[in-house]
């Protein structure tokens, strides 16, 4: 049993730290902005809850952090009362956040000069894949630590890597995330042209998925989206997050992606039609839209 701090209670956060408590056997204190989320989660898991970072993560041996962006992820580890603060020589700073390669190798810079180390961990897998303990997670820092960290995030994951030295595990995720774009928009036009065809799409699916087509989202996402329901899972605003990052990065190494780049407009033109919240398979409800955007070409 470790000592663990886990910093940020949102969809992902929330169950993640509740299997460090179950799974894990692990002694979890945790902190969230919002005081009542903190308070819930320290009574449904038997856990305790700390009034802000730097006090959760005091005498943590591992501490987690999972919030929304860089600038959040700066604000909870170098901030005013922040992680690194906090913690003793020898801990380690596990960053579960999709986040920049940029900070996430500040941070590692930042922690060691503390006598702290750091693991970039960005996770894959939803919200689903966080409250049943199965999520993806691509980490980038040394392989010691990386060692002496994975038997804890096992608690939460289904497959843990070390992909390279500090940023490698967000640079991991941006690949996983310019993938899941090109297919989800994939899917939608075959479902869109499939519909305007005439065909029965549950009987295209049940053929076509155990072919080359085959994917998760087609098994997974097939039936909401043909419905017009778009409420099962990451929400459009964060895809959009994530491929902003992705996007800067590939100027910053010279990376084509024409794909990623029009489907991100795309997820913006989602938006535009009130979809903020909606899934990422929402795609097919912009194909959908009649006369969405009178003023571009149809595509």
């Amino acid at each position: 049993m470790a000592k663990v701090a886990f910093i940020g209670l949102g969809v992902m956060g929330f169950p993640m730290a509740g299997h460090l408590k179950t799974k894990g056997g692990h002694d979890v204190t945790v902190y969230n902005r919002t005081v009542e989320k903190a308070v819930a989660w320290a009574e449904k898991f038997s856990g305790k809850s700390a009034s802000t970072p730097a006090e959760a993560a005091a005498g943590a041996d591992f501490v987690f952090v999972c919030v929304g962006n860089d600038e959040d992820l700066r604000s909870v580890t170098s901030g005013e009362n922040g992680v690194l603060h906090g913690m003793k020589p020898g801990s380690v700073l596990i960053d579960n956040t999709t986040a920049s390669a940029e900070v996430a190798r500040e941070l590692y810079a930042a922690a060691k000069e503390k006598g702290v180390n750091f693991i970039d961990a960005p996770v894959s897998g939803g919200q689903a894949g966080a409250e049943n303990g199965v999520l993806t997670v691509m980490c980038g820092g040394d392989e010691a630590v990386f060692d002496r960290t994975r038997p804890v995030i096992d608690a939460y994951a289904r497959m843990v890597g070390l992909m390279g030295p500090a940023g490698s595990g967000q640079l991991t995720k941006m690949v996983n995330q310019i993938c899941i774009a090109g297919l989800v928009q994939g899917l939608a036009e075959g479902l869109h042209f499939g519909k305007r065809a005439g065909l029965d799409i549950e009987k295209v699916v049940e053929v076509i998925s155990k072919g080359a087509a085959g994917s998760w989202q087609m098994e997974n996402r097939h039936k909401t989206m043909n419905a017009g329901k778009y409420d099962f899972g990451f929400a459009v605003d964060w895809m959009r997050k994530d491929l902003g990052i992705v996007l800067t990065e590939a100027r910053r190494n010279g990376a084509k992606l024409p794909v990623t780049a029009v489907v991100d407009q795309f997820y913006g033109d989602v938006q535009a039609m009130g979809g903020n919240r909606w899934d990422t398979s929402s795609l097919l409800a912009r194909l959908e839209q009649e006369d969405f955007r009178p003023d571009r070409p149809k595509i």
